[in-house]
């Protein structure tokens, strides 16, 4: 398989990244392979693929895509929170500091301070310290941690669900000085949009789910690292637990990420204009969108973004008037999740993990015309 050359631009390399070499007869991408054991006579370490818990060709390929666009070798898992917790079981040594944003996702959370995952960090006598994203909070409970070992610094940007943005360079040599290994959360802006490996990150991990894959029909995650020495520790937990990706998600996954640099450029845009037309409407407060110049996240996310994403939030008076909102729409779908072809948005207070108003929405920009979204969010508002 020929690799596409860096120099090319993602639109190009998406198009082409993790196909087979060209070959009279067969298809650009081929089928999904099915099998639990395969033929290995003999030595099996002499057979690149011996038993379906262990590898699969179809996962291969897709991982093989993935790493030409993180630069730096990937394995796939079910779910993004399978990889998130492949990375924190793997790397948070037993008595040490593990440092997190106090609003990450709400489940990565769960794994590190609640019932039952909670309890294994805590066996292990793992401390977990929280700070914000936003400002400088992160940087400052490094700092008072730096008599402690900390281990991990867990970082997530743009956050999920209030989109704030930290300097993931500056961040990660803080943490590198301290003996820590840095892992980020990229699910929101994708390899196309953030490069942590690049940015000084040693793990990147992304839910897959999201736009990744675009079509709100998957369950898939992954882990890309810079280090080639922790692919044997991350690869040993995924056979050993047995957290594995099914072949026809790797498959679908891998078709659908030729079209990741239309859709992130379509929603992007789209987003930016939605996200300016909410910062002026009167019945809404609270807009963030890394792409308005005056969002507090706007200065870092230039920096270390190639675009901005199609997620953004906003804030309605109450939990009320944004039941309203969505009975008076007629492109935004209400559904948890980000990231897909259409538009969608939800109520987050209603989950009651992330601390918001009763009135915050989150959104993710679709691929409809934005003309007609505009149109259907300012209906939609009127009911306000």
């Amino acid at each position: 398989m020929t690799s596409p050359r860096s120099d090319l631009q993602p639109a190009t390399r998406v198009v082409r990244a993790g196909l087979p070499d060209a070959t009279p007869g067969t298809p650009y991408l081929g089928g999904p392979v099915f099998a639990a054991p395969y033929h290995a006579p003999g030595d099996p370490t002499q057979s690149p693929f011996t038993y379906g818990r262990f590898d699969n060709p179809t996962w291969a390929a897709y991982e093989r895509a993935l790493a030409e666009l993180e630069g730096g070798p990937c394995l796939l898992f079910p779910s993004g929170m399978a990889a998130t917790t492949a990375v924190l079981a793997t790397m948070a040594r037993p008595g040490s500091t593990v440092v997190m944003p106090a609003e990450s996702y709400y489940t990565t959370r769960v794994v590190a301070t609640q019932p039952f995952a909670g309890a294994w960090f805590a066996s292990q006598n793992i401390r977990v310290v929280q700070a914000p994203t936003a400002g400088t909070a992160l940087a400052e409970a490094l700092h008072a941690e730096r008599a402690h070992d900390v281990s991990l610094l867990w970082l997530e940007t743009p956050t999920n669900p209030q989109l704030d943005v930290c300097d993931i360079a500056a961040l990660s040599a803080q943490a590198h000085a301290m003996g820590a290994r840095v892992a980020v959360d990229n699910t929101t802006a994708t390899p196309l949009l953030q490069q942590p490996l690049a940015l000084g990150a040693d793990f990147c991990v992304v839910s897959d789910t999201k736009a990744m894959t675009g079509h709100a029909d998957l369950l898939l995650g992954h882990v890309a690292m810079r280090d080639a020495a922790h692919m044997e520790t991350l690869r040993t937990w995924r056979t050993r637990m047995g957290v594995i990706p099914g072949p026809m998600e790797a498959w679908l996954a891998h078709r659908s990420l030729a079209t990741l640099h239309v859709r992130l450029a379509q929603q992007c845009a789209s987003a930016q204009r939605v996200a300016e037309y909410l910062a002026a409407h009167p019945a809404v407060t609270g807009v963030r969108y890394p792409g308005l110049a005056g969002d507090p996240s706007h200065a870092i996310a230039r920096t270390q973004m190639r675009g901005f994403g199609g997620v953004l939030s906003f804030e309605l008076p109450s939990a009320d008037a944004v039941t309203r909102f969505f009975a008076a729409s007629a492109l935004v779908y209400e559904a948890t999740s980000f990231g897909g072809v259409h538009t969608s948005a939800e109520r987050r207070a209603r989950w009651g993990g992330d601390v918001v108003s009763d009135g915050f929405v989150r959104m993710s920009v679709g691929l409809e015309d934005a003309g007609d979204l505009l149109a259907d969010l300012e209906r939609a508002l009127r009911a306000v």
